[in-house]
């Protein structure tokens, strides 16, 4: 993507423009990002996927049986009927992975790294609804889909900002407006993280959430030890070899300190490995069970299902990304990682980007040992499979 082309998406400016003096800084009002915008899933298809056990759903009553009171899906079918006329809101989390035409519209947002991409949230408000005021820790773009939402900005918050009491929202207690607007089907706002936002239906209205992945310093530290211990035998120790005597026993000295930062330097510092993690934490699907491939694949079927016209696609929970590794790449592909050779570059692009492979844009790659080999295993993995399936 050329990132000094005008884009309709953010208002007219670049992506590098956008990114520059927006993208994690200030908000930004975008009216008609998407013009004449018509929201490819209604409130009776929405209220149908929050009944599957696979789909995580949410609902939020601000006079429910208490205060913002918070029911978790599936939820019944008569469960809805029996909802007030006003203040609730329906929230479906990863509509993406279930319905394609909510997945084509991050096709928008390809100006940033797909990998940064969390899901595309879609929230159903009757007149008065809302979720209360309150801040992410990550950047979001709210796209207006059905209605009207009025949305209020506040000041920029942090894990000290005070919240109500409550056991699951996270709802400020104290919200202190700057700007307020509202906004029609294909009006988008940008946010960045931690600024206090509320958003209050209007009318029967429904907003897309597009959330970007942002794991804080406690996931990372956490999740890559755990990785980096796996590498590890029990004899890489903390040793003081050539330590001089103590002047008095009870006392940590700051050589220790240096030799014990030393030991963590060695492993934490391997690019490699750091690498390998981050892919496979940041490909991560956010439903694993349905990143699920078939029992096998003889390779000279799968072949000769190509030829015959079969055409493989991405599996909507499957999340793909790549890099370099000196003259090796490495595919990251939902939560695992794979070192292949060089030459398979622009086939990695294709695999990542592509709506559909087959014979005809696949071409040469289907006579190459290697190209045949890695999209079998993809297909075995789960991250592809026939679109007939």
């Amino acid at each position: 993507m050329n990132s000094d082309i005008p884009l309709q998406l953010l208002g007219g400016l670049t992506a590098r423009e956008f990114l520059r003096d927006y993208w994690q800084k200030k908000p930004l009002l975008i009216r008609q990002a998407i013009p004449d915008f018509e929201s490819p899933i209604d409130a009776d298809e929405l209220a149908g996927l929050a009944l599957e056990e696979e789909v995580e759903s949410r609902l939020v009553i601000e006079h429910g049986e208490r205060p913002w009171e918070l029911r978790r899906g599936p939820f019944a079918e008569d469960e809805f009927s029996k909802l007030p006329e006003k203040e609730w809101t329906l929230l479906v989390q990863a509509v993406d992975q279930f319905v394609p035409e909510v997945s084509e519209l991050l096709e928008n947002f390809r100006f940033l790294p797909s990998w940064r991409v969390d899901d595309v949230m879609i929230s159903f408000a009757a007149p008065g609804g809302s979720v209360g005021p309150h801040f992410d820790n990550y950047d979001v773009f709210l796209l207006q889909g059905h209605g009207k939402r009025n949305w209020k900005i506040g000041q920029m918050c942090d894990s000290e900002s005070p919240l109500l009491q409550h056991a699951d929202l996270r709802i400020l207690a104290e919200f202190h407006e700057t700007e307020e607007w509202v906004l029609e089907p294909g009006d988008m706002l940008y946010l960045p993280p931690r600024l206090a936002h509320c958003g209050v239906a209007v009318d029967n209205c429904m907003t897309y959430s597009v959330g970007f992945r942002a794991p804080s310093a406690a996931e990372v530290l956490t999740h890559f030890t755990d990785f980096l211990s796996q590498f590890l035998t029990d004899e890489e120790r903390y040793t003081d070899a050539d330590a001089k005597p103590a002047v008095d026993p009870h006392q940590i000295q700051h050589d220790a300190l240096d030799r014990l930062k030393s030991l963590l330097a060695e492993h934490m510092s391997d690019e490699r490995l750091l690498l390998t993690w981050f892919g496979q934490y940041m490909t991560e699907p956010r439903y694993p069970e349905l990143v699920v491939g078939p029992e096998d694949v003889e390779e000279d079927d799968f072949l000769a299902a190509l030829q015959d016209g079969a055409v493989l696609i991405r599996n909507p929970s499957a999340r793909l990304a790549w890099s370099e590794v000196d003259d090796d790449l490495l595919l990251f592909a939902s939560g695992q990682s794979r070192y292949l050779p060089g030459k398979l570059r622009e086939l990695l692009k294709l695999i990542c980007a592509a709506d559909a492979l087959h014979a005809d844009n696949l071409g040469e790659w289907l006579s190459d040992e290697d190209g045949r080999s890695l999209l079998c295993e993809l297909v075995k993995q789960g991250s592809l499979g026939f679109a007939d399936e």
